[in-house]
């Protein structure tokens, strides 16, 4: 027969001896303490981001800050500059439009909806009555078209003025909405939507 195991006794590990604490004030009294260098304290968890300033895009050759703008399927190129002759204006010319002729933000757009998301950049910043931009927008419908314009003014402004980036970042203007319209599959009547089912 095989003779029974005897069971291993476990040592325990010893405790650690129990360490004194030393009041920080008793530390930094003592001369060693005096002559450690400073450290750095991290700054608070609630304390605000503070992004780095940009540095400024230089313009073209012809004076002009661009920027491009796309909201669902609707496209927006702006550039701006200071007014040469002194006249600040927001002009709009779109491809769809037969004639060549370039509107104002107020006859190009009925909604005042759409009037205030395109200027809506220039007003932030305190820019507005100050600049000339003109805008080339093509595809989508007025209101994709307004927003498109708005993200294009802000990029512009951006490289013109990096101050005004911290205001623009605040108000998500220089943020691209990717929401879109989802596309319809197969064997459905729509992107979601079903075909009514018949059971014979």
């Amino acid at each position: 027969m095989p003779e029974p195991r005897t069971p291993k006794k476990v040592e325990k590990a010893p405790k650690p001896e129990a360490i004194e604490t030393v009041p920080s004030a008793a530390i930094a009294s003592t001369p060693a303490a005096a002559a450690v260098a400073p450290v750095a304290v991290a700054p608070a968890a609630n304390a605000p981001f503070e992004r780095p300033l940009g540095v400024a895009k230089p313009a073209d050759k012809q004076g002009w800050w661009w920027g491009t703008g796309r909201r669902k399927t609707a496209v927006a190129r702006a550039r701006l500059r200071t007014p040469k002759d002194g006249v600040a204006k927001v002009m709009i010319h779109t491809e769809q439009s037969k004639s060549k002729k370039m509107k104002t933000v107020e006859e190009y757009f009925s909604e005042e909806r759409d009037r205030t998301d395109a200027v809506s950049p220039l007003k932030a910043t305190g820019t507005h009555g100050k600049l000339e931009v003109f805008i080339r927008v093509d595809g989508g419908g007025y209101m994709g078209q307004a927003q498109a314009i708005m993200l294009a003014i802000s990029r512009a402004l951006k490289d013109y003025d990096p101050t005004t980036e911290a205001v623009l970042r605040d108000k998500r203007m220089l943020t691209r909405d990717a929401r879109d319209v989802e596309r319809k599959k197969y064997g459905q009547s729509g992107a979601r939507r079903r075909f009514q089912f018949s059971k014979r």
